[in-house]
């Protein structure tokens, strides 16, 4: 089996075996979600989900948002860490949306990623979750990881990952990819102790080869 040929295999069965990925973070529409992405930072979805509900009650729509008084933004979304900046940057997002936007949430990679708090992995999240634009992988920890273990890249930059990812996964798997790797993080391939004996694709993994 040559290298795209392994490649392609593993994505195959990893998307078999969790062909019910998806996002976790729950939302009511595309300015919730942004809001549930910015939050999701060094952050549980868990975490977020346990905090947006209240948040989204006192403050639910882009316009509330954008006049949120910053110490009660921050109070509320205190419990996620980092609040300080995610509220500066959620506020910051708002007004940017009503001013160059019309209150809408823009629906191009280019246009996107203006806004305060966004990079290429929130916007890929944003396109695909909310308007089913795949422009791109989302990468985040454990995309990163895997991709390196199952010999996807040999890179450690986020954005060099993504490129050589694009290169490799179908696009039509582009989205759904990062959320098939998240999963197989969180059950299998974990960060300190990879449970190789119970992976499905072990026999076309680099590192289980070295483990088992």
């Amino acid at each position: 089996m040559n290298e795209k040929a392994r490649i392609l295999h593993v994505i195959k069965t990893l998307n078999t075996v969790y062909g019910d990925a998806h996002i976790a973070l729950k939302s009511k529409d595309p300015f919730q979600l942004l809001v549930s992405v910015i939050l999701s930072a060094q952050c549980t979805d868990v975490r977020v989900n346990k905090v947006t509900p209240v948040l989204f009650e006192r403050f639910p729509d882009v316009r509330s948002m954008s006049e949120a008084p910053l110490e009660e933004l921050e109070e509320l979304i205190k419990s996620t860490g980092f609040f300080r900046n995610k509220a500066k940057n959620i506020k910051a997002a708002s007004k940017i949306i009503i001013e160059r936007f019309n209150g809408e949430l823009p629906m191009t990679m280019e246009e996107m990623i203006t806004i305060p708090g966004v990079g290429r992995k929130t916007a890929n999240i944003m396109l695909y979750n909310a308007f089913g634009v795949i422009a791109g992988i989302a990468v985040d920890t454990h995309v990163k990881r895997l991709a390196k273990r199952l010999g996807m890249t040999s890179e450690t930059d986020p954005n060099k990952i993504e490129r050589d990812l694009m290169a490799i996964v179908p696009k039509k798997d582009w989205g759904k990819i990062t959320y098939v790797l998240i999963n197989h993080g969180r059950q299998v391939c974990k960060a300190r102790k990879p449970l190789c004996n119970k992976c499905p694709v072990q026999d076309a993994c680099p590192l289980a080869k070295q483990l088992i």
